[in-house]
């Protein structure tokens, strides 16, 4: 937090410069005094369910934008859209505007839990029918008013392996390859090579994101997390855990709508060196405009082997990642994600209330700097 202060000073100090001249008569070059880009960036956050009493915790802490979670009967794989309606005018009521939804699938979970896990084991017909309640979906948005999609392309789903103590009472998620063991050598998918996990993203993306260009809707991946080594894990290589991996897959197909939900944590757990590599990561997506969503968390550590931690703590700098999201002209949510947690806080809303004031309050030192 030191260099937010310098900057502070910075800014203080030149502004009182301009304030002096000013009342001495003189004049002022207007190259003295440069435009700041402006904060697009909102305060978000994806925590479910989307009903009243959370929408009021959220607002309670001045959330207004969410990835919301729309009530879907009959077990469909896709929202109506009185169903979309429904949920909006109920977070409409308490101040928040839904900027995003998940579907009730493609999930970061394994597929050997996952029901619906077709589009990764690469199964058809069965994928196909997913594919289109996926186009519904998006179809339905489209029509209720809902810009953006976040969805994940799994095959093992989110991997830990255990709890750190932390700060005071609170606990850390762990990752540490060495110390993993996976309950089988593989997950139903078996052995997937990765240029057939490449043939099975693209079929999804080569039918989902000419419809996301006609209806326009904004569709965000979230990368593999962790990345795993070079060998894999339980048979996965896991293509979208590196960054390499990330940038052809936002090539596979030309277009505006098509792009990630950049989860700062996972992205910094791909890295050797998360505290000094992240910004140029931010700024190749960002000045791409490849992100359409951001997941604001740190991490203490580097690839295979971290633990989660509180925003303040961790090995990237937060103060400057916010200025790069800035510099990028980075526009839409950017969210807490991952928080610690302890027993008188099993859900962790209070973690998440401590992050989404950290996060509003590095909003607003942003808006102030240049």
């Amino acid at each position: 937090m030191s260099k937010l202060r310098l900057n502070r000073r910075q800014f203080l100090s030149s502004s009182s410069v301009t304030a002096l001249a000013l009342s001495a008569g003189s004049s002022v070059p207007a190259s003295a005094a440069p435009a700041r880009k402006p904060v697009l960036m909102k305060l978000g956050c994806q925590t479910a369910p989307t009903t009243d009493a959370h929408l009021k915790y959220l607002a309670r802490y001045g959330v207004r934008n969410i990835c919301g979670y729309p009530e879907i009967a009959d077990d469909r794989l896709y929202a109506t859209v009185d169903e979309l309606h429904r949920m909006m005018d109920l977070a409409a009521q308490n101040g928040i505007s839904v900027d995003m939804i998940a579907p009730p699938f493609l999930a970061s979970i394994s597929v050997d839990v996952d029901k619906h896990a077709a589009i990764m084991l690469g199964q058809s017909p069965e994928r196909d029918h997913d594919i289109e309640a996926f186009q519904m979906l998006i179809k339905n948005c489209a029509a209720a008013g809902v810009p953006a999609i976040k969805y994940n392309l799994q095959i093992v789903g989110d991997l830990r392996i255990a709890r750190t103590p932390g700060r005071g009472d609170t606990t850390y998620a762990t990752w540490d390859v060495a110390e993993a063991h996976p309950r089988t050598p593989t997950t139903r998918a078996g052995n997937v090579s990765a240029d057939q996990s490449w043939e099975r993203i693209t079929y999804f993306l080569d039918r989902t994101v000419p419809v996301a260009n006609q209806y326009k809707v904004r569709m965000a991946l979230h990368p593999d997390d962790p990345g795993v080594p070079p060998s894999g894990y339980q048979g996965d290589f896991r293509v979208l855990g590196t960054v390499d991996g990330l940038k052809r897959f936002i090539t596979i197909q030309e277009s505006p709508y098509h792009g990630l939900n950049f989860c700062q944590g996972t992205v910094s757990e791909m890295l050797s060196d998360p505290g000094s590599q992240i910004f140029g990561v931010i700024r190749y997506f960002g000045s791409r405009d490849k992100i359409f969503n951001v997941h604001f968390r740190n991490i203490r550590g580097h690839r295979d082997k971290f633990v989660e931690t509180y925003p303040d703590e961790g090995d990237v700098d937060f103060v400057k990642a916010m200025q790069t999201y800035k510099e990028v002209g980075y526009k839409y949510m950017i969210m807490p994600d991952h928080v610690p947690t302890a027993e008188s806080d099993p859900h962790g809303l209070q973690s998440f209330a401590y992050c989404y004031g950290y996060i509003r309050g590095l909003l607003q030192s942003s808006a102030e700097l240049s």
